[in-house]
């Protein structure tokens, strides 16, 4: 348990700076989401007044203008964390009837939104795929953008009688259509500093030390305010590779193998499949594109068994972190143990912090035995 949070704000275009003290003490609340798919964002809500510095300064002079940059900051028990690092897309303001009772509210997305501005058509010859994506991030090192990203598992080589690829679209939906191919994912992932971001382009990440437990139903142990599981039984999909024998001509499919390279199993009862299907889209890819596409694919409908929650941070004593791993405590032995954090909303005001949360993983009965209180 903690007694201590704070918050940080900065703001500016390229390089941000730290927000005023009266845009601070307008302040009323703050929204953060990141998920591990689709893009993170976050809303920020602003007492108004006929005679505040918002009305008569900042609006006017343009410094929470869409395409301003904000980094969000909260500082838990001495230890900081970025929780977002964005630009403003969209500015609202309410005009209350009475005094006090009119807000600016201004929403954004994370920093991959600078990465989606220009649509290009330029082809990328003699480059791996790994490659292609760190050449792409080079450009977008003025906003703190470093890459990190993992080379296939299996190689993806070009080769000289090949046309090189070609992008149709902007670097992000490139870069994220590389990662599909290959069943890797995409993400900028804020922090560890104020201004610095990591762009990953790899594996889904289900290693690592652990996040400290969720704990429920362990009296005063407990730590979380609310935390419910749900088992999916229909939609674990195995997939299928169509084959055709050149000399007879005839067709069949090779299951794709139940195994997870990407990343290791976190139960010991996965879920069995419901379905089964074909492969997408294989025209003009290679053997090994295939193959990693199929492992990608049979990984992701794999997380049949969800779990949604929400706690209190100053009673959990951490701040929950996305794309990471958690244990969980006090749940059964069928839902006790690691579980992959795949979303978390921040939602802090004055005095309260408080965290919603969604889980995931392949199946019942945790094979980690003990998680870290």
């Amino acid at each position: 348990m903690t007694h201590s949070v704070q918050l940080m704000l900065l703001t500016g275009k390229y390089v941000p700076t730290p927000a005023p003290p009266s845009l601070l003490d307008a302040l009323r609340s703050v929204q953060v989401t990141v998920a591990s798919e689709g893009a993170s964002g976050f809303q920020l809500t602003f007492a108004l007044g006929k005679r505040s510095a918002v009305t008569r300064e900042m609006l006017p002079l343009g410094m929470l203008d869409p395409q301003t940059r904000i980094i969000v900051t909260a500082v838990v028990g001495g230890m900081p964390h970025v929780l977002m690092d964005g630009l403003i897309t969209r500015q609202d303001q309410a005009c209350g009837s009475s005094p006090g009772s009119s807000t600016l509210t201004v929403t954004g997305q994370d920093i991959s939104i600078v990465m989606d501005r220009e649509e290009k058509l330029q082809p990328h010859p003699g480059l791996t795929p790994h490659l292609t994506v760190m050449e792409l991030c080079v450009g977008y090192l003025r906003y703190g953008i470093v890459p990190l990203a993992v080379p296939p598992l299996l190689p993806v080589l070009p080769t000289p009688v090949q046309t090189p690829p070609l992008q149709c679209g902007t670097d992000l939906a490139y870069i994220k259509n590389l990662a599909a191919r290959v069943g890797y994912v995409f993400y900028i992932d804020s922090g560890p500093l104020p201004g610095a971001n990591i762009a990953y382009w790899g594996p889904e990440v289900r290693a690592g030390v652990p996040q400290p437990a969720l704990t429920v139903d362990s009296d005063a142990a407990t730590n979380v305010e609310s935390l419910s599981f749900g088992y999916d039984g229909l939609s674990r999909t195995t997939y299928s590779i169509g084959i055709t024998e050149p000399t007879t001509k005839i067709s069949f499919s090779v299951p794709v193998p139940d195994v997870s390279p990407l990343r290791p199993p976190l139960a010991v009862r996965p879920a069995p499949a419901f379905q089964e299907k074909p492969l997408p889209d294989l025209t003009g890819r290679s053997l090994p594109e295939i193959l990693l596409m199929g492992l990608g694919e049979t990984a992701r409908s794999s997380d049949v068994v969800t779990g949604q929650g929400r706690l209190d941070v100053l009673r959990y004593g951490h701040v929950l972190s996305a794309r990471r791993l958690v244990g969980v405590r006090g749940a059964g032995l069928a839902y006790d143990g690691l579980w992959y954090v795949r979303s978390v909303t921040h939602e802090i005001k004055r005095g309260e912090y408080k965290q919603s949360f969604s889980l995931t993983r392949e199946g019942l009965v945790s094979n980690t035995p003990v998680v870290i209180p």
